[in-house]
């Protein structure tokens, strides 16, 4: 027969460890935190019951971080204008390798009318020299002078020739 302690009422069966009838104390043994392994730790249950329980490992506490700032506007606009000027400057070295040919003609073209200025300006000097060169022991210049007049649009037109 097991073991009953005393009983104080006749009418209530007595049971070992009821805290009502026989309040018991039981030692808990005593682990030291240095002796739990990792991931083991002492919890306290919502019934008020303190035990080990394994427990996911919390992350160590971040250091707060700054609040974001805005982007300032200036940023964006920078951000927004850099495709468009990178775009541009596409464009017109697209369009300058088509316009090369054209532009050095052009400049061929132009070369070719400088020289002609000057060869029609030059030309007058040149032979007005060669003729005061020649000519200071030559015959004297002729002059010649044309007076010619014509009557309406499809007039016949007389003219005089005065040799002097």
């Amino acid at each position: 027969m097991p073991y009953e302690p005393t009983r104080t009422s006749t009418t209530t069966p007595a049971r070992y460890g009821d805290p009502i009838l026989y309040p018991t104390a039981i030692q808990q043994p005593v682990t030291l935190p240095a002796q739990l392994p990792p991931g083991v730790e002492m919890v306290t249950l919502p019934g008020g019951y303190r035990t080990l329980a394994y427990t996911h490992p919390t992350a160590p506490a971040a250091a707060p971080t700054a609040a974001v700032q805005p982007v300032p506007s200036w940023a964006k606009t920078t951000a927004l204008l850099a495709p468009t000027v990178g775009s541009g400057i596409a464009a017109a070295g697209f369009g300058i390798s088509y316009a090369a040919p054209g532009l050095i003609a052009m400049t061929e073209a132009l070369w070719a009318a400088i020289a002609l200025i000057a060869a029609g300006t030059l030309a007058p000097l040149l032979l007005r020299t060669a003729r005061g060169a020649a000519g200071r022991g030559a015959a004297p210049v002729q002059h010649v002078t044309q007076h010619i007049s014509a009557s309406g649009m499809f007039g016949r037109a007389n003219g005089t020739i005065n040799h002097r």
